[in-house]
């Protein structure tokens, strides 16, 4: 194996974050001050903040700075979304080139485009843009040339999408892409990736045709993650108007509907599972249990297992925490599972950016090298195939391991916030406190687990 493949298989396959050889700090410490973070937190939050300051389900999302009109008239122009379009159809088609005429190599481009810059660059583009995928989605773009083809609306399909559906067919999609990623034995051969792409995009204009644009807002896996992202963002909209306002107000907005803890599970529970397989317990037991071990199928029977009992497991134990309180007259317990799920989102978002940092940094920089070259005959289309990688975040373990340990502790604090917000403006008062604990025990877990995870890897 040449150097050059060998670095694609190093950085296309070892996902995460690099191993334990990047957090030199101890976790003790770590898993210390965080759990000391999030009680801090609470106890100030509990003395000092007595009436919700954001979005709750009796009232609209508060505060917001409107854009200029002028600015405003920009991003409603038919040239700036178009443009926005365009940029979409473009990574399809270059992703598409490779993935149909590129060669079955780990140095196909392919592979970073689908798992690096798809999966991981949605976080930090929907944090910094808002709901970006929504904007340059191509199966957006292919619904909309089809109904106008066909004479037909593409705002309304055939049908109308059923309210009980919710988010669920976006966890199904979800579920899917990280089983692919993490459990599928061949998730590093060109034909089952292209074939999972190929059925998303054939699945996504079959659901647009029947149900309209309100299939992709609920159903399309990436269009509801980089929406529920955005709204940690300072972008939002209100009377159809683009306005700026804090990431808290943006994150109360969030709408519960059915499927959303399962989606929040899913990508909590797949990015635990992700540094979880990496640690010598998991190795150890599949390479120490013989029938494990002499089996190929047994291990991948033992990985997905672990990786449903993780998604299960998140969803099972926020929809404990969340409904172990008392309620008001009339109140339905098992709604608040749904209610609280937006608090989850800054969690996600902490542990994937600690999880995966160094990992979208520098195979997202080897990708756009090698997308130069998408059908590997060493042309440099781009002019970008003669550049090369920069290791300077690795380089730097300590600063490293600091950034990730406060992405945790952060995203923790944040949802610490909004769930104490909600708290007041959903239960009645004598339970706005004491009907936190168990979140607040189940959100000291997490993080615990997830440190405990991010350095076991």
């Amino acid at each position: 194996m040449g150097p050059r493949l060998d670095d694609a298989a190093r950085t296309i396959e070892a996902h995460g974050i690099g191993g334990a050889k990047d957090l030199p700090i101890s976790p003790e410490l770590a898993i210390a001050g965080a759990v000391a973070a999030l009680t801090i937190s609470f106890t100030v939050l509990a003395l000092a903040w007595r009436t919700p300051r954001y979005a709750s389900p009796a009232r609209g999302p508060r505060g917001g700075h409107p854009l200029p009109d002028s600015l405003q008239r920009l991003v409603d122009s038919a040239a700036w979304r178009g443009g926005l379009r365009v940029v979409g159809l473009l990574f399809f088609g270059w992703a598409a080139l490779a993935a149909i005429a590129g060669q079955d190599l780990l140095t196909n481009p392919f592979f970073g485009m689908f798992y690096v810059w798809w999966w991981v660059g949605l976080v930090p583009a929907s944090l910094l843009l808002g709901p970006v995928w929504k904007a340059v989605s191509p199966v957006r773009t292919f619904h909309l040339l089809l109904a106008k083809v066909s004479g037909s609306e593409p705002g309304s399909g055939v049908l109308a999408y059923p309210a009980r559906l919710g988010y669920w067919p976006a966890a199904l999609g979800l579920f899917a892409f990280v089983w692919l990623e993490l459990v599928y034995p061949y998730s590093t051969e060109l034909g089952p990736v292209r074939l999972w792409a190929s059925v998303y995009v054939a699945v996504m204009l079959l659901g647009g045709a029947l149900f309209g644009d309100t299939w992709f807002e609920r159903a399309d896996p990436f269009e509801v993650y980089s929406s529920l992202v955005a709204k940690l963002s300072v972008w939002g909209e209100s009377e159809g108007r683009v306005v700026v306002r804090s990431p808290l107000a943006n994150l109360a907005t969030t709408e519960a509907r059915p499927g959303l803890v399962a989606v929040v599970a899913v990508l909590f529970g797949s990015t635990g599972f992700d540094s979880f397989r990496e640690s010598p317990t998991w190795v150890r037991f599949l390479l120490g249990t013989e029938a494990i071990a002499s089996r190929d199928w047994a291990a991948t029977l033992a990985d997905n297992i672990a990786l449903l009992v993780f998604c299960g497991g998140v969803g099972l134990l926020f929809a404990l925490g969340t409904m172990l309180t008392g309620v008001g007259h009339g109140q339905r317990r098992l709604l608040l599972p749904g209610q609280f799920a937006h608090t989850m989102i800054p969690i996600i978002v902490g542990y994937i950016a600690a999880h995966y940092l160094s990992y979208w940094l520098e195979v997202g920089q080897d990708t756009l090298i090698k997308a130069s070259d998408p059908l590997s005959t060493g042309a440099d289309y781009l002019g970008t195939g003669d550049w090369s990688v920069n290791y300077w975040l690795s380089y730097h373990p300590t600063l490293l391991a600091n950034l990730k340990v406060l992405g945790v502790v952060l995203g923790h604090v944040v949802a610490v916030v909004a769930a104490h917000d909600r708290a007041i403006a959903l239960l009645p008062k004598r339970h706005q406190l004491t009907g936190q604990l168990p979140l607040l025990l189940l959100m000291v877990f997490f993080t615990a687990g997830g440190l405990f995870l991010l350095f076991a890897a």
